[in-house]
């Protein structure tokens, strides 16, 4: 089960390990927590208040596009409205995931993996990968469903009027964003001439370099600090072709895109992850999510 925050996101992280456990015969069920209403709309085209108004069931329609490259066949969604970036109107909608109760999104989420009972969970790290408050939401919900799963003193009309058993995964990941990748994705965007958001503005302030700074230190993981590194060369592919179907929000002139499926090839051949919990022994660096089951 893989714990994301708005469609896209599924793809962008660990579209090439979904890919890769389907292969392998595993079962995959993504959640997302939101439907993604308040994204930017990239293409031109597109970019108009019907479209705004209906951006949730667009988004819809290319996740389950995307999850039909990668051949996953199970979504779900916690249902709640995406909060948009910090200080903006939707971090204050009632609706919005950033003002859940932790407890009731927790609940929700313990009843699908109650439900669909995996053994192994992803989401993201404390600053949920780059600081989007749906993003950090998705982090504190499922810090928080993976041991209350198993657990039956939590939620235990579940149990008791729903005929759920407790479940309790065995292994929870983060996902991590290696510092070398950045490095190297950096270099090649100044090679092509092209901004990227991982490199700080030849005018930035020193407050602002400060700033940057800080934010790059809580997104990107030292090497070595990873445990997991995941071979997506034989599905990036697919990754690739699963990203383009999310048209409102990936660009062909996203730094994500410019270098082109063999930069992807190149660079992001492996997705990484931290194990933050196992109930089972395992050797570190793991290549394989499933590895001690």
């Amino acid at each position: 089960m893989t714990v994301h925050a708005h469609p896209d996101d599924e793809t962008i992280g660990t579209g090439g390990t979904m890919a890769k456990a389907i292969r392998d015969g595993h079962r995959v069920v993504l959640v997302t927590g939101t439907r993604g209403e308040l994204g930017e709309i990239v293409v031109k085209d597109m970019d108009t208040p019907d479209n705004h108004r209906r951006l949730a069931e667009l988004r819809a329609a290319e996740l389950e596009a995307a999850m039909g490259v990668l051949g996953v066949t199970e979504w779900e969604n916690l249902g709640y409205r995406d909060s948009g970036m910090m200080g903006e109107p939707g971090n204050l909608d009632p609706r919005s995931y950033w003002q859940t109760d932790l407890d009731e999104a927790a609940r929700r989420l313990v009843w699908l993996i109650r439900t669909h009972r995996p053994d192994v969970v992803t989401t993201y790290n404390s600053f949920g990968g780059y600081g989007h408050p749906d993003h950090i939401r998705t982090h504190d919900v499922a810090v928080r469903a993976f041991p209350r799963a198993g657990d039956a003193a939590w939620y235990p009309e579940q149990i008791s009027d729903a005929g759920l058993d407790p479940w309790a995964p065995r292994k929870l990941y983060e996902t991590a964003i290696p510092a070398s990748v950045r490095n190297a994705m950096n270099e090649r965007l100044a090679e092509l001439g092209v901004d990227s958001f991982w490199r700080p503005p030849e005018d930035a302030t020193p407050e602002a370099l400060a700033e940057f700074e800080e934010r790059m230190a809580k997104m990107l993981v030292p090497d070595e600090d990873i445990t997991t590194w995941i071979d997506i060369s034989d599905t990036v592919d697919l990754k690739w072709e699963a990203m383009r179907k999310h048209v409102t929000q990936i660009s062909d002139e996203s730094p994500f895109m410019r270098f082109g499926l063999d930069g992807w090839r190149e660079f992001w051949a492996k997705e990484s992850f931290i194990l933050r919990e196992s109930a089972v022994e395992t050797a570190k660096p793991e290549s394989d999510l499933f590895a001690g089951l």
